[in-house]
């Protein structure tokens, strides 16, 4: 029994060891190297992403979780670490576009095939079908969990160990690391986050050979068991110990981000020979699958049945074939006459709308040359008025000058008025 809380979710090891891939027949080895492999692409993909580690790192435990429930058989390992990347940034409040995980997995892929890397085109149907299995497999992610998405990590409790025990710097970068390193096995779902701090601070001490005090041990203090920690250093070592995770196609349906296979919940139901879907015994994961399969195969009949109809209806029989042969070659020319008479038809309606179209053009060009000459009036019109005032205004500045010297003229005249009167007295 899996025991699911809010900041829980841990397996026994004969769970693991019983897990729904093991029933699908995939042995052990083929299993952890799968999840090693879809750890492996959620991690580099984070990093494309530009995301922090904790989306990563909660991105690896949704990874784990779902598939302690699920087969590696039934759901594709590289569809399912895109749809936990794409869940987890929005847990960890760092959303990504859908668009921008599709582009980087399609990428990754292409790198990793050695496949010529080409544009994923955003209005094709490769895209609008991966688009849609990403969101289906998140759908498939939350239902498994109960929506109940909740990570508690170990790296938050390694600075305070650390911290607390007194140990040197550079023993704190390689717990980190080892930290990191965990989320590649199966460690998160087996121990609380205490217990993998305290046995990623253990191997990290070891691998420095920094002691810590035994007596009192140093992990009761911090929540952990021996055995625990010993268990998590097992399970490093092996890890280490491992070559490098390869893709193997153990899902019965394609998952590839490069070619446009689409993934299914369950392998292709039998069909008899009535055109009926064989549908196995129905269980809470095939029953949606088994019912869309059967209004297919309903849907496939009811058209062939259609198609048979037509045929029988536009073939002659027999005897009229017989009888009448001219008949049919009459009809035959008459119809092959209707059919270029309609050509013609529709040739001669094609021109009426082009000439239609071409004379609605000439007049808008009509319109925009009167437009033009209209606008070149209206502005020859502004100019020679503004001539005309700078010419009166020319005319009063010279009227007004000799204004001024004839007052001059004036006075010298009443001057010399003035002396003459002056002489006849004298």
């Amino acid at each position: 029994m899996i025991y699911t809380a809010i900041d829980t979710f841990y397996l026994a090891e004969e769970q693991l060891i019983n897990s729904p891939s093991r029933k699908d027949e995939i042995d052990e080895v083929t299993e952890t190297a799968l999840r090693i492999y879809g750890c492996d692409l959620i991690q580099e993909s984070g990093i494309l992403l530009r995301l922090p580690q904790a989306v990563m790192a909660t991105g690896q435990v949704l990874f784990h979780r779902f598939y302690s429930k699920k087969s590696f058989a039934r759901f594709n390992v590289k569809r399912v670490a895109a749809s936990c990347v794409w869940l987890a940034s929005k847990l960890e409040e760092s959303p990504r576009k859908a668009r921008q995980v599709l582009v980087v997995f399609h990428r990754m892929e292409c790198r990793r095939e050695n496949l010529p890397v080409e544009h994923l085109d955003t209005s094709s149907k490769k895209y609008i079908d991966l688009k849609a299995d990403l969101i289906r497999t998140e759908r498939h992610l939350l239902k498994e969990m109960g929506f109940i998405c909740h990570v508690e990590h170990p790296h938050k409790f390694i600075s305070n160990y650390l911290a607390t025990l007194e140990t040197p710097a550079e023993l704190r970068q390689e717990a980190w690391n080892l930290a990191n390193d965990s989320l590649r096995t199966t460690l998160c779902v087996r121990f609380k986050s205490e217990v993998v701090a305290c046995g990623v601070v253990y191997a990290a001490a070891r691998r420095f050979q920094v002691p810590l005090p035994e007596n009192p041990p140093w992990w009761k203090a911090f929540d952990a068991d021996k055995a625990g920690i010993d268990e998590v250093c097992r399970v490093l070592a092996h890890l280490y110990s491992l070559p490098k995770a390869q893709y193997i196609p153990v899902c019965k349906e394609g998952g590839s981000f490069a070619t446009s296979n689409r993934s299914r919940d369950s392998p292709l139901l039998p069909v008899s020979k009535e055109g009926l879907v064989d549908v196995p015994p129905v269980n809470e994961d095939t029953e949606e699958v088994a019912k869309d399969a059967v209004t297919k195969a309903a849907l496939d009949k009811l058209k062939d049945s259609k198609k048979s109809d037509d045929d029988s209806k536009s073939m002659p029989s027999e005897g009229e074939s017989k009888e009448e042969p001219g008949r049919a070659d009459h009809r035959t020319d008459a119809g092959g006459e209707k059919n270029k008479e309609r050509e013609r038809d529709r040739g001669r309606d094609r021109e009426r709308e082009r000439d239609k179209e071409r004379l609605k053009s000439r007049e808008r060009d009509r319109g925009r040359e009167s437009d033009r000459e209209r606008e070149r009036d209206d502005f020859e019109r502004d100019r020679e008025k503004s001539k005309e005032r700078s010419h009166r205004s020319r005319d009063k500045s010279h009227s007004e000058k000799p204004k001024h010297h004839s007052s001059r003229d004036r006075d010298y005249q009443s001057y010399s008025s003035r002396e003459k009167d002056r002489r006849r007295h004298h």
